[in-house]
């Protein structure tokens, strides 16, 4: 994949599974998510992001679309899955970039998730 970038899996099932697998934790969302669509999140825009960015994980690899932890699955058996799921498919995986990624004001994101009375933006000199 040119212009691709590798991601370890558990990142990539993170997204995908809506489980966090990522031995990075948000970090691992934070980075993947940032990349693919080549904007700094903030929280509450991962979610988004997550939703966007998963169709087309599963459309750069396939394998994707049935790989999913067991259900009920507790911490233990989770990350025997994962491991066994990095056994098979590698550890990490090409990612390309999201290419309708609209760039989103993450103030105006704010505003339209909770309300514009409830977001305050205070001006601060630097």
């Amino acid at each position: 994949m040119s212009d691709s970038r590798a991601f370890p899996l558990a990142d990539i099932l993170s997204v995908t599974t809506g489980r966090l697998l990522s031995r990075r934790h948000m970090a691992g969302l934070y980075d993947l998510l940032g990349y693919m669509t080549g904007q700094d999140l903030h929280t509450h825009q991962l979610g988004l992001a997550a939703d966007r960015c998963a169709p087309a994980l599963r459309e750069q690899h396939p394998f994707l679309v049935g790989l999913t932890p067991p259900p009920g699955a507790d911490p233990a058996d989770l990350m025997a899955w994962l491991v066994e799921s990095e056994r098979v498919h590698g550890e990490a995986l090409p990612v390309r970039p999201l290419a309708n990624w609209e760039r989103r004001d993450p103030i105006e994101d704010a505003c339209d998730m909770m309300g514009a009375e409830k977001v305050f933006v205070v001006p601060v000199d630097r």
